[in-house]
């Protein structure tokens, strides 16, 4: 009987000391999964130090090793949409290399897809310890503000770390679009997804490489690409500025009249057209998010680059 095939795509920018530590983690899972076949696709997001060549030891020792190493950086949506459009298995799971998601859970999500039917299984977070109080702080209220807006629900402390059947992965890579937001894509695909919980676990070496205006910028581009909220929202502050200057000018007209004093009270006018610039410009900015996400989109570059694989390494 054939063993079913698990792909595990793991996306690696600088991750010189992490990928050791995950390797030898991922041979243990192997060694419990053992009814299972194994490929490890470790997608380098060009990394500046050592990465790519522990990777080539990797890959010359362990034929189940695959890699995809890409010309330039593309960041992480890129690296994570490589590796599935690549993934060769039955069951697709995605992790990152600093062991933030546990391999040690990879052998309950097979069993729950196998004995409670469900098409993939994502794992999130219940604790952010460790984390920035003000990151925790922001990331829960983006969570929020995107499912008031949003169609597609994106769950609270969901990490990339799931594991999916090839129809599922079928269904993600058929989205071809060039800003990518996969939290969203996950969820837009639908299937029946069950969530495990775990705490929080901190990296086992290195630095994490997103910053909080990284994380900002991120949060940006899942607004923009599942929710067109905030286009409402710069119509309805225009209306509503709109309607306040009119009664304003009324105040003015009948200040002027009764009292006689066309020029007081210039520092709070002032005020109010800074304001009002302010909210000109935010509802600009909301509309040139939009307008510059489809300007890329129409430009179909593509989603990365490959620069070499592990087939250059075995011609």
């Amino acid at each position: 009987m054939k063993k079913e095939k698990i792909s595990v795509i793991v996306s690696c920018y600088n991750e010189e000391q992490t990928i050791p530590i995950f390797y030898k983690e991922m041979i243990t899972v192997t060694k419990e999964m053992k009814d299972n076949e194994f490929e490890f696709i470790f997608v380098n997001d060009g990394s500046k130090d050592n990465t790519l060549s522990l990777i080539k030891d990797l890959a010359k020792k362990d034929k189940r090793v695959r890699f995809l190493s890409f010309s330039r950086n593309f960041g992480k949506e890129s690296a994570m949409f490589a590796g599935l459009e690549n993934a060769t298995g039955d069951y697709v799971t995605l992790m990152d290399a600093d062991l933030q998601d546990p391999p040690s859970m990879l052998p309950e999500m097979l069993a729950v897809i196998k004995k409670e039917g469900y098409d993939s299984v994502g794992t999130r977070r219940v604790t952010r310890k460790g984390e920035p109080p003000i990151r925790s702080f922001f990331a829960r209220w983006f969570y929020k503000i995107i499912n008031k807006m949003s169609k597609v629900e994106m769950v609270d402390g969901a990490r990339d770390y799931r594991l999916m059947k090839r129809c599922v992965v079928d269904s993600i890579i058929s989205l071809r679009e060039y800003n990518r937001y996969s939290k969203g894509l996950f969820s837009f695909v639908g299937y029946d997804t069950k969530w495990l919980e775990y705490e929080n676990v901190k990296r086992v070496a290195g630095e994490t490489k997103w910053s909080f205006w990284k994380l900002v910028k991120y949060a940006i581009e899942g607004i923009v690409a599942f929710t067109t909220a905030p286009l409402s929202l710069a119509s309805i502050l225009g209306i509503l500025m709109c309607i306040i200057s009119f009664i304003a000018i009324i105040g003015i007209v009948i200040k002027t009249l009764v009292f006689g004093d066309p020029v007081g009270g210039w520092p709070s006018m002032v005020c109010i057209l800074l304001f009002v610039s302010g909210i000109q410009l935010l509802c600009m900015g909301i509309i040139g998010q939009y307008l510059a996400k489809t300007y890329l989109e129409t430009k179909k570059r593509p989603i990365y680059i490959v620069k070499e694989t592990e087939k250059d390494l075995r011609k």
